[in-house]
């Protein structure tokens, strides 16, 4: 391992089951990972603009009440 990369530790039946997947799938051990993770990053993603949709969209879709309550003209 070179000194710039992180050692990432996990629990060993996390680490049994990704042996196990990986040689029924035949697949190597981090090409499981890299598929896990980038799936897991896109569902995060997915997530974090839906949550940023809807706080746009709670900032933004106010009623026409809500908009001008307060307002003395």
């Amino acid at each position: 391992m070179k000194d710039n990369e992180p050692n990432i530790t996990l629990r060993p039946d996390t680490y049994e089951n990704l042996l196990d997947y990986a040689k029924i799938l035949g697949l190597p051990p981090e090409m499981i990972v890299e598929q896990a993770l980038e799936a897991f990053f896109a569902e995060v993603n997915r997530q974090l603009q839906s949550r940023n949709e809807m706080d746009d969209n709670a900032q933004t879709n106010l009623s026409y009440d809500e908009f001008w309550d307060g307002v003395d003209l």
